[in-house]
């Protein structure tokens, strides 16, 4: 067939997590549980981080950044989903499933970057403290977040570039609860073998350089702190173990999904599901209950706002 006649696809049908009504309403009520928490508690870090000057430092300015990416990773297909849970067929529009894509890999892309940018953060700040306020001052730190989101939309339109120009015209079911791009490219009426192998070199690129990246940072900090004991490397410990749980929680998936040759859909949806539902949520846990500076602006936040009830008296 000549491919000028092909009929291009106007909508993808989503499978979602499970074709049961009873999983579906537990679904619907787990997650819109977990989604609040990720709104509320990455919001409430934002929030905290600029009411409190105390911590209108680089690290808190990224950590900030970070809650940030995490609201719009969840974002960008859980509402979806949760709709999708009431709903039969679970239809997405053509431009739907690309904006999918796109956010996806912008909001990836950029956390991916904004973690190694914070990785540079604590080796200065370890490893070279005296010079730490010289080397990361606040032009340098937005310089690193802004690169974050610029990087992140670059890779996302790099992959974006080649998925929008393939011919889609007849099978449109991906066995997922949002557009995943692996899956979206088998569904093109060509072959398909040189898309797939330039979305895995673009987007192992990515992740490899940064993981590799990371492990580097925090293996030469790692070695410092072991070789110093003292206060301040007690809490640099600390620190350091929340962002190395963090980096692991986002990585982990991410390795998974895109190297890993898994062949079951059932893997990838569960790894899906973590990294774009129960990492956002842990990482504001994570980095308020090991941070001292972030409960403390928390208790003030709570003190300032929030006023105690008076005690009713009564008269006899």
């Amino acid at each position: 067939m000549d491919q000028q006649n092909y009929s291009r696809v106007n909508e993808f049908v989503l499978l979602g997590l499970s074709n049961s009504w009873e999983l579906q309403s537990f679904f619907l009520v787990c997650f819109s549980l977990l989604y609040m928490g990720i709104v509320l508690g990455n919001c409430l870090i934002v929030f905290t981080v600029i009411s409190e000057p105390a911590l209108h430092t680089p690290m808190y300015i990224m950590l900030s950044n970070l809650s940030v990416l995490d609201v719009f990773l969840a974002t960008y297909a859980t509402p979806k989903m949760m709709h999708d849970f009431l709903h039969e067929p679970k239809i997405i529009s053509f431009e739907g499933c690309m904006a999918q894509i796109f956010l996806l890999h912008v909001f990836a892309g950029g956390e991916m970057v904004l973690l190694v940018a914070m990785a540079y953060d604590r080796y200065v700040a370890i490893c070279k403290p005296l010079h730490y306020a010289t080397i990361m001052n606040l032009r340098k730190c937005t310089g690193l977040v802004v690169a974050s989101w610029v990087i992140g939309v670059l890779h996302s339109l790099s992959q974006l570039a080649f998925t929008v120009r393939l011919p889609f015209c007849g099978p449109n079911i991906v066995d997922s609860y949002y557009c995943d791009l692996t899956l979206v490219i088998k569904l093109a009426c060509t072959d398909t073998y040189v898309p797939e192998l330039l979305m895995l070199l673009d987007s192992g690129l990515m992740g490899v350089t940064s993981f590799l990246l990371l492990l580097v940072s925090y293996t030469v900090i790692l070695v410092t702190v072991r070789r110093r004991s003292s206060a301040g490397m007690a809490k640099a410990r600390s620190t350091l173990t929340a962002h190395i749980t963090v980096v692991t929680l986002f990585f982990g998936p991410c390795i998974f999904i895109y190297v890993w040759p898994f062949a079951s859909n059932l893997v990838d949806k569960v790894f899906s599901v973590f990294s774009t539902v129960f990492t956002p949520i842990l990482n504001p846990i994570i980095y308020t209950l090991r941070n001292k500076e972030v409960k403390f602006a928390m208790y003030k936040l709570k003190t300032r706002y929030v006023r105690p009830r008076r005690p009713l008296l009564f008269h006899t």
